[in-house]
């Protein structure tokens, strides 16, 4: 298990305004509460059937802030919907967000997930629909609350190709800014440093956190 406190400092040498998620996909809710006890918030899950589970097995950590951060499946919206996530990450398409708003009785806080590499084994938007689609699911899906976009950088060798992934997600972001958005979610424990350099305030950490 990290230091946390080491690794926060890490962080906050490359940038001061970056929020850490914990992604809890694969571990027990033994490691949970070690990161917890470490002064850990933010967690999240890739699905919806093991974000219920760990929210129900650690409902006295009230303060915990559940992040769905994986694909969403249209059998899986109803659940997801009752455990209300503090940030659904992964809203990869318009057709998506309107079948959960559709379902929603409050406002969800939502990401915009772009496809930024061009990878068939990615959800997301595309990078050239990905402003429209923004603005049409701000304006025709009045309980999904946009806040911004997340995307996953490349998945190659070459720092080069993730390196444009990254900044190709952070100019959506910067062009969003004036339609409210806030978050930058980009980066997980292989090129998190990179993510952030590139404009992310926002990273999903997983395997590195475990160790």
């Amino acid at each position: 298990m990290i230091v946390l406190k080491d690794l926060l400092e890490k962080i906050e040498n490359l940038s001061k305004d970056v929020t850490l998620i914990a992604v809890s996909k694969n571990v027990t809710c033994t490691e949970v509460r070690e990161l917890y006890e470490q002064g850990q918030r933010n967690f999240g899950e890739n699905r919806v059937q093991e974000l219920a589970k760990k929210e129900l097995e650690l409902q006295d950590f009230t303060d915990i802030k559940w992040h769905m951060i994986g694909r969403l499946q249209n059998n899986k919206i109803n659940q997801m919907i009752s455990l209300k996530p503090v940030l659904w990450q992964s809203c990869d398409s318009f057709e998506r967000a309107l079948e959960v708003d559709k379902r929603l009785s409050y406002k969800l806080d939502t990401l915009l997930q772009i496809n930024s590499a061009d990878e068939d084994t990615k959800q997301g938007v595309s990078v050239a629909n990905a402003a429209e689609i923004y603005e049409r699911i701000q304006s025709e899906c009045k309980n999904i609350n946009l806040k911004g976009v997340m995307s996953i950088g490349a998945h190659v060798d070459e720092p080069k190709e993730v390196q444009k992934s990254f900044e190709l997600t952070y100019k959506i972001y910067e062009s969003l800014k004036s339609k409210g958005a806030t978050i930058c979610s980009m980066g997980m424990s292989s090129d998190f440093e990179l993510a952030i350099k590139c404009g992310s305030n926002m990273i999903r950490l997983g395997t590195m956190l475990y160790l």
